[in-house]
């Protein structure tokens, strides 16, 4: 009976590994799995409300016609929890630089403990930190945004495949891994090969994503010298080098060219006097133009018939007019040798600003400079949420003064060995106002303007008057920060009035004083951002219907109402 019972339990045993099996075998899929660790910041969320709280000491104000760029201490993955209320989908471009996870002592924490190299979970806790701040960073981007994020081969691949997983980014979506040629030098730590480079791997939020070219050098520039009345110009010449370029891959793309030798005139027809040109490479293959005869036809004036030297002779050939133009770029390369982002330029800003080391590992100014070139333009939002030293603060108030731009920051970093207090915020306010270098030399400020915020919370279960206040308190912050209105203009119990050059904003805590607001903005000019805090779901657009043209009524974030009803009732 017991030989009876226990073969019973191994054929259901076998039975449950089968079912499971089959299970695993459907669920199989290209991609990256780790080690799930739970992250004791992440859940703190789950129970608390994130908030913001201004550091008021801390401001810069140097012009109030100009945006508001903002600093925000605290862990990361709390201050993006608070964007996602404030800045959901309108973040122009994102760049990170977050910890390569090397292994080394004393490099990035992770549940408030040290991860190294003898941390057998390193790359899941890694991932895993990592997969939770991108999601709430995707959410910021609008659909044109795009993200860089540093990283070298300690993660380079792993960080690829997360990012390509269709929760985050996704593989259509990626754009480049970039390679950085950070330390001509290389790095003599290492046991075998001398590591000179790095990476910036960067992928667009949808398929609107755009990356500009590079502005022409002026090295490059003499590269346009000839002239006709339109202006400067270089040739390109029409035949195809590359990809597709035999005609029997692209036959279309493969005909006859007529060109008169005594003018040079081109036509696409046979004409009395005229020699025939067809595209081919040296060792006789059929080539292909760049040019369909549609785009030949409408833009003939663009194009210049000349003779030239091959193996074989003299022979007639066909280019392209390139014009010259401010407009004009490059498009950029997958790999950047400039000797500007050599990153012992970054140590040395530092010393610069400081006078000594405080910072290890500063990414220099050029390179965030190239990046902002080829993805922002002049009112562009940057996010940095591994603000480190503050570099991304710094180009971005230095490409603002050589174009003139408008172009905003915001910078996120905890405190971890005083970091933001030390060294991102000195630095920012150094560049902002003005500081004397190494050299004791007067360094002109840059201008700008800056709040300084921290991250807080606020209890979900627990209606005190205390909580009520700072609620409150907070959630005023924090719609302010949303519509970029800092400048107070009316301060009542039950509603207040922001402003900014541009606009106010008006939040009111208690519907029945909307007569009472409707009252005090009267005579004010401009246009309202108006929010209502409400214990139900009323829209409220009947109230303000008689100035509808002066008020756009906007949703408070429901993650805000919610607690607000919580601690209310």
């Amino acid at each position: 009976m017991a030989k009876d019972n226990k073969k019973l339990e191994v054929e259901k045993l076998n039975a449950e590994i089968g079912r499971l099996k089959k299970e695993l075998k459907k669920r199989k899929k290209y991609g990256l799995v780790w080690e799930e660790k739970p992250e004791e910041l992440v859940e703190m969320c789950k129970e608390k409300l994130p908030v913001l709280k201004e550091v008021k000491n801390k401001e810069i104000i140097t012009d109030k016609d100009k945006p508001v760029n903002l600093l925000i201490e605290g862990d990361n993955y709390h201050a993006l929890s608070v964007l996602n209320y404030t800045h959901a989908k309108k973040v122009d471009v994102i760049y990170i630089d977050p910890p390569y996870n090397t292994g080394k002592k004393k490099e990035w924490k992770f549940n408030d403990k040290w991860v190294d190299q003898d941390d057998t979970y390193r790359h899941s806790k890694w991932l895993a930190s990592m997969e939770k701040r991108l999601k709430l960073a995707k959410n910021l981007l609008k659909s044109t945004g795009v993200i860089f994020v540093s990283i070298d081969d300690n993660e380079a691949a792993q960080l690829k495949l997360l990012m390509d997983n269709p929760d985050l980014f996704g593989e259509k979506n990626f754009v480049s891994l970039i390679t950085i040629y950070s330390n001509p030098r290389g790095r003599q730590s290492t046991s075998n090969i001398a590591p000179t480079h790095e990476y910036l791997l960067l992928y667009s939020k949808t398929e609107l994503g755009k990356i500009t070219g590079e502005p022409l050098s002026e090295e490059r520039k003499k590269e346009y010298k000839y002239r006709d009345k339109k202006g400067y110009y270089r040739e390109i010449g029409l035949r195809l080098r590359g990809g597709r370029a035999t005609a029997e891959q692209s036959p279309t793309l493969h005909f006859p060219i007529y060109v008169n030798p005594k003018s040079a005139a081109i036509s696409l027809e046979n004409k009395s006097g005229y020699i025939k040109i067809i595209p081919k490479f040296e060792n006789g293959t059929l080539g292909t133009w760049r040019w369909s005869k549609k785009k030949i036809i409408e833009d003939i004036d663009k194009l210049i018939a000349r003779p030239v030297n091959g193996k074989q002779g003299k022979r007639w050939d066909i280019f392209e007019k390139d014009y010259l133009s401010e407009e004009k770029s490059l498009k950029v390369k997958s790999v950047w040798f400039d000797k500007e982002i050599n990153y012992d330029n970054g140590a040395d800003e530092i010393k610069m600003l400081f006078g000594r080391k405080v910072f290890d590992y500063p990414k220099p100014v050029a390179l965030i400079d190239k990046i902002l070139k080829i993805s922002t333009d002049k009112e562009s939002l940057i996010l940095d949420f591994f603000a480190g030293s503050g570099t991304t603060a710094h180009a971005v108030l230095n490409l603002n003064r050589k174009d003139g731009g408008s172009r905003q920051f915001i910078l996120c970093t905890n405190n971890e060995n005083n970091i933001c207090t030390d060294v991102c915020y000195p630095r920012i306010k150094k560049v902002i106002g003005g500081y004397k270098n190494l050299k004791g030399e007067k360094v002109d400020g840059l201008g700008g303007n800056l709040k300084y915020f921290k991250t807080d919370f606020v209890g979900y279960d627990e209606p005190t008057d205390k909580n009520k206040i700072k609620l409150t308190k907070q959630a005023t912050e924090m719609l302010c920060v949303k519509e970029g209105t800092f400048e107070k203009v009316l301060d009542q119990k039950n509603f207040k009035v922001f402003k900014n050059a541009n606009h106010y904003t008006g939040i009111i805590f208690d519907q029945a004083a909307i007569p009472a607001f409707k009252k005090a903005i009267k005579h004010i000019k401009g246009k309202f951002s108006v929010y209502v805090f409400s214990l139900g779901d009323e829209t409220f657009d009947d109230e303000f219907k008689d100035i509808k043209q002066k008020v756009q009524l906007s949703p408070i974030p429901e993650a805000i109402l919610r607690v607000y009803r919580r601690i209310f009732k």
